[in-house]
């Protein structure tokens, strides 16, 4: 029966598609007259069972059509938020790809984009959709979902090497990591994108001196507020770029077996992924929620199962860390030191979690030597998918 449904839309899409330009209003009479008549909840079912990027010109088959599409993703299979893969050479002239994966489609595409700025400074991601270059003549950024469009700033103040950067609201935190020479290593800087100005503002807390930058620290922002998490203790501070208060030290520790851990934020929620035993006898990895600003523990998510922490391992023994890209209840989690396995985590709103895994269609033997691997997290409709 699927393979019917297919084979009704496709030849339907392709038919519309060749006749558009030319004369759509004909196409759509003599549609009326020769439709077959599939329609309502049929309709609505056979689509969706069609990836996202084919049903933009579904759109245009007729208002009926365009009706049913709607539906057909508000009833019965709704967008998921995409994970968007970036590779970067190490080489010279530092070429960039880009994949992107649909969850609710469950395919990858590789799609063209405009290549960011070219410096030998590496690419980098912070939190959900944000993906920079720092250079010391300029700071680019890109927060447009399949980041086809870049921003050019002036560079921060104080140059820095590992900074951590993170967008809260309509402002960029940047603090930390700065370079040897520079008097104040804590110093932090914020970058307002309505006035493209920097402001620079109270340092990080001392307690950080000797963790302050992205190798050591996990970051995660909401509208408000970015919170910094030193990864092997769990100590973690918090700050707000509209008061420019930090608050804290807070600890993130609800297992003292925990040996790693990472965060991230979900609307106003603080989420925490915890790898507990040692990193070479990984006894669990677990996913605990945080209420609100108070970081008060609020419930255990779920256990990663054995299968899948064996995957993150890959052809290693033992592991050290992890990342976690998110965006509403979906995580992509993975091993930065062997990113071709990816484990996903579906988090429901009545508290259930659904596991699974993925290759990494972006990794490839040569990439995992001679590239770097960025994953962020967006949500992605029709909308974004008519702008590629």
């Amino acid at each position: 029966m699927e393979r019917v449904y297919h084979y009704i839309v496709s030849t339907r899409i392709n038919y519309v598609t060749a006749q558009h330009c030319n004369n759509l209003k004909m196409a759509e009479e003599q549609e009326e007259e020769e439709e077959v008549a599939i329609h309502g909840d049929v309709l609505e079912t056979i689509l969706s069972y069609v990836p996202l990027t084919h049903l933009l010109p579904a759109c245009f088959v007729s208002k009926t059509w365009n009706a049913a599409v709607s539906s057909s993703l508000s009833r019965f299979n709704k967008p998921k938020p995409w994970l968007l893969v970036h590779t970067q050479s190490i080489r010279r002239p530092h070429a960039t790809a880009f994949f992107a994966y649909d969850p609710r489609s469950d395919i990858w595409l590789q799609i063209n984009q405009k290549q960011p700025p070219q410096h030998v400074s590496p690419l980098r991601s912070s939190n959900s959709t944000l993906l920079h270059v720092l250079h010391p003549s300029n700071f680019s950024f890109s927060i447009d979902p399949f980041h086809l469009t870049w921003h050019r700033a002036n560079p921060p103040a104080v140059w820095r090497l590992d900074p951590i950067v993170a967008m809260v609201g309509p402002r960029i935190v940047v603090a930390g990591g700065a370079c040897d020479f520079e008097d104040d290593p804590l110093a932090v800087e914020i970058y307002d994108i309505s006035t493209r100005t920097w402001e620079r503002t109270e340092s990080m807390p001392a307690t950080l001196k000797d963790s302050a930058s992205s190798t050591w620290l996990s970051i995660a922002a909401n509208t408000r507020t970015v919170f910094m998490m030193e990864q092997a203790s769990g100590v973690t501070h918090s700050f707000n770029p509209d008061s420019k208060t930090w608050y804290g030290p807070f600890d993130l520790r609800p297992d003292r077996s925990i040996y790693f851990s990472v965060i991230t934020c979900v609307g106003d929620n603080l989420i925490m992924l915890g790898l507990l035993g040692d990193a070479e006898d990984v006894n669990y990895v677990k996913v605990w929620e945080l209420n609100g600003e108070s970081l008060e523990f609020g419930k255990e998510i779920g256990v990663m199962p054995t299968e899948l922490v064996e995957k993150l391992k890959g052809e290693g023994t033992s592991l050290n860390s992890v990342r976690v890209s998110c965006m509403g209840g979906f995580f992509y989690i993975y091993n930065p030191g062997e990113p071709g396995e990816l484990v996903a985590l579906e988090v429901g709103e009545e508290g259930w979690c659904r596991w699974g895994s993925l290759k990494n269609a972006a990794v490839s033997d040569r990439s995992r030597v001679a590239e770097r691997v960025v994953l962020t997290c967006s949500d992605v409709g029709l909308g974004e998918i008519a702008k590629l």
